[in-house]
């Protein structure tokens, strides 16, 4: 089958289910699951190796996490330090012993239980994400604890995947240590993090000069794609050089642009990497072994739930409603664990049979969370409870006022907001200009105030004001 025969069945595919899924309330996550399991292999076969695809749409992670980067500014890390590094830690942790022990009780060698606990500890960035997002949840209390714990799972993948051949290297009785490469590796974060400093925002300004969407476009793409394989050259995690791409551009005055320019992509990379997943499930090992699966599922997603609920309320971030929509919107395995668990397979530390189950334990429980999430709301809808625990002060987030057009006009409004101490996003199409000002300390982003998808990115939707300060009447 050629590509663009692939091509047509994927987007039949999700064309048909999603709109269902989100018409039933489960939304889109679920549908694209969906799709994937009726088009598979274990469907109706119209695909008969997802394997191939499941790598392309990998891509869809990577654009995430830099996007996830460009969105976490220094100032955004240290307001969230408690929730990332105390809660994500602690959920990691007591979520992988209480795994860890199930696993083992079940049967499992105390490392093969020790290294299922920590992969099946990790929850579905990808997944959460855009359940919360679809929600319009990402902004209430249990939606920034959740992304708080699930940075620190994106952050603790790249250990892991660094670990797991030590581990295997111990159990075979080899030793696969090589400092070479762990020095490479140090080397290269550091690389790409004072190359990207110094060679980054000069490269987008240049192109920016051009005044080519297009190009900016497939430079926001060489940026992403480029970091991503830096790493994996490396021999590291791919989305660790997205991230850490992302994370060097949040104060930038282009950030607004590209996240508008690659949230398309992120979108669609997304979906396809949903129905991959999808196509991977096992449904004939599900009907051999329902029992044992079943089992797997339930301990797998009850562990983490009783872990993060105290939790929640231990840290004082979440009332019962909060903590209880945090415990089942995290209850799911992580699209890592694909990734994770291969590289188990391969260093040979858990017997092939147990992973295969536990990888279709992780997919149906990322297809069983949406529902879950919605039996959740459904009872805590009904509670006279309110999400009411209180925010940490953070800057720049949704501001107030966004000014569209920074030229002369833009900036005397600017002055006068400042002056009455009142917060703005300011958007300019010149990126001249935009040098011109931020010369001066002033804050103003690179982009097109026309596009509409830039001004979702700039939090348009939660403004209570826009500016129109642009020179050209027929542009404005």
């Amino acid at each position: 089958m050629s590509l663009l025969q692939e091509a047509i069945i994927y987007l039949v595919a999700a064309i048909i289910a999603v709109p269902i899924s989100k018409r039933l309330g489960f939304g889109s996550v679920l549908g694209y699951l969906a799709a994937g399991i009726i088009i598979g292999p274990f469907g109706l076969r119209f695909i008969r190796d997802p394997e191939h695809i499941l790598h392309f749409a990998e891509l869809g992670v990577v654009f995430l996490l830099f996007i996830i980067g460009l969105e976490l500014q220094p100032s955004r890390l240290w307001v969230l330090r408690r929730m990332v590094f105390g809660l994500g830690s602690a959920q990691v942790g007591l979520s992988a012993i209480v795994i860890g022990l199930l696993a083992w009780t079940y049967g499992f060698t105390p490392t093969a239980a020790a290294v299922s606990g920590l992969i099946l500890a990790l929850s579905s960035t990808a997944f959460v994400l855009q359940l919360l997002a679809e929600k319009k949840q990402l902004t209430t209390v249990h939606g920034r604890a959740a992304f708080s714990i699930l940075l620190f799972q994106d952050l603790a993948v790249i250990p892991l995947i660094a670990l797991l051949p030590l581990i295997g290297s111990g159990t075979s009785g080899e030793s696969q240590f090589d400092p070479l490469m762990v020095g490479i590796s140090l080397a290269s974060i550091a690389g790409l993090i004072i190359g990207g400093h110094f060679l980054l925002r000069p490269l987008l300004r240049i192109v920016a000069h051009s005044k080519l969407p297009e190009l900016f476009t497939a430079t926001a793409l060489l940026v992403v794609i480029g970091a991503a394989l830096f790493m994996q050259f490396a021999g590291m995690s791919m989305v660790l050089g997205a991230f850490i791409a992302g994370m060097l551009l949040a104060d930038s005055e282009y950030r607004h642009e590209l996240e508008a320019d690659l949230a398309p992509f992120k979108g669609l990379l997304l979906g396809l990497f949903f129905i991959a997943v999808g196509m991977s499930v096992n449904i004939g090992l599900l009907l051999e072994e329902p029992k044992t699966i079943l089992l797997f599922v339930v301990g797998l997603m009850a562990a983490k739930a009783i872990v993060l609920y105290p939790l929640a309320k231990a840290f004082g971030l979440c009332n019962t409603k909060g903590a209880l929509s945090l415990a089942a919107v995290l209850s799911q395995g992580g699209e890592f664990a694909f990734v994770l668990f291969a590289v188990v397979a391969r260093e040979q530390i858990i017997d092939t049979t147990q992973i295969d189950r536990l990888i279709l334990a992780v997919a149906i429980s990322m297809l069983l969370t949406p529902v879950v999430y919605l039996i959740i709301e459904y009872v805590t809808g009904r509670m006279g409870e309110k999400d009411d625990a209180e925010y940490d002060e953070m800057e720049d987030v949704g501001n107030a006022v966004i000014i569209a057009g920074f030229g002369r006009i833009g900036q005397i409004i600017g002055r006068l907001l400042r002056i009455k101490g009142q917060s703005f996003t300011a958007l300019e199409i010149d990126s001249s200009q935009v040098d011109v000002i931020r010369r001066y300390g002033s804050k103003v982003y690179f982009g097109d105030a026309g596009r509409l998808d830039l001004l979702r990115a700039a939090g348009a939707d939660r403004a209570k004001l826009l500016v129109l300060a642009i020179d050209d009447v027929e542009a404005s």
